[in-house]
């Protein structure tokens, strides 16, 4: 008569496996609820970290510069509903006054650009490079990749000077060329990892059922691959918004193509000792990278993990 051997049982409170009917217990250390709760709490601690001083920033671009010189912003917490200590004045004055609302429309048509065109080109690139062959394919992606390693500021010089030469320094077009250029690269690996994780037997019946290559990418690889598009928009759109060097260096301190970084910078330097004014338009500033991010993040590990781990 065989002996049968009794089913372990995983004991989900204790984070090990015993052997039913049996006094073996066998893997790892038990688990309990102690190290969820300090995962909890450094969590909590972290982003408090990150949120408070956001808060701070919040509540002083709306209070009175009198106010903001005397007392802590924390102060109005302990009657918040004291209107009369709240004014909408700091951001008519920087909005308007300060020339912040025109410097707003200009990083909008400087980072949408900025954006659209590296996605465009790279999205091509990285289909071919991931279904289609012609001779050199893997060497030209590993220059792409390697290109991801020269920084922007060794090419500020001769693009400098070609811009000079073609007459498009000051303009927008200027920055929109740096900017894709360089983020190019990125751009090329991330999608060309994704398009290459894609399930081949997809991509071989639209091309059994007459599909072209343009039909193929445009109906079937960009719908799949909106994750890594979206991922890539983040990056790229939050770095052009947020950049004060290439601004500074190809648009120069002309008011009427001035961004927001630009803008903030001769803020700063006019009205060191106005904090109302400066955080009112700090988060003037903050505003669109938030609601870019907020929008667009359910795509954002999905798009970057995707296609690193294949097996």
């Amino acid at each position: 008569m065989s002996q049968v051997t009794p089913a372990p049982v995983v004991d989900e409170n204790q984070g090990y496996v015993k052997a039913k009917g049996s006094g073996i217990t066998t893997g790892g250390a038990p688990a309990t609820g102690r190290g969820r709760l300090f995962a909890r709490i450094a969590l909590f601690l972290i982003v408090a970290m990150w949120t408070i001083p956001t808060i701070g920033l919040l509540i002083s671009s709306f209070r009175d510069p009198n106010a903001v010189r005397s007392t802590g912003w924390w102060t109005v917490l302990a009657n918040p509903f004291d209107f009369t200590q709240w004014t909408l004045a700091n951001y008519d004055q920087v909005l308007f006054g300060g020339g912040m609302a025109n410097a707003f429309v200009n990083s909008l048509v400087v980072a949408i650009p900025a954006t659209v065109i590296p996605i465009t080109i790279a999205a091509f690139a990285a289909y071919a490079f991931s279904w289609m062959e012609f001779k050199g394919r893997e060497v030209l992606f590993v220059i792409f990749v390697g290109l991801l390693v020269v920084p922007l500021q060794v090419a500020f010089l001769p693009l400098f000077r070609v811009y000079n030469t073609l007459g498009w320094n000051g303009t927008f077009l200027a920055v929109w060329l740096a900017h894709a250029g360089f983020g190019m690269p990125l751009a090329v690996y991330l999608f060309r990892n994704y398009m290459g994780s894609l399930p081949r037997e997809v991509i071989e019946s639209a091309r059994v059922d007459g599909a072209s290559h343009f039909q193929t990418f445009w109906r079937l690889i960009i719908p799949l691959s909106i994750p890594a598009l979206a991922a890539y928009a983040i990056f790229q759109f939050l770095w052009t918004w947020n950049d004060l060097l290439v601004a500074l260096v190809f648009l120069g301190g002309q008011a009427r193509v001035e961004v927001v970084t630009l803008n903030l910078a001769n803020l700063i330097g006019s009205q060191g000792q106005q904090w109302h004014l400066l955080t009112a338009g700090a988060f003037i500033t903050m505003t669109v990278p938030l609601i870019v991010f907020f929008s667009l993040q359910r795509f954002f590990v999905r798009g970057l993990t995707a296609g690193s781990v294949k097996g």
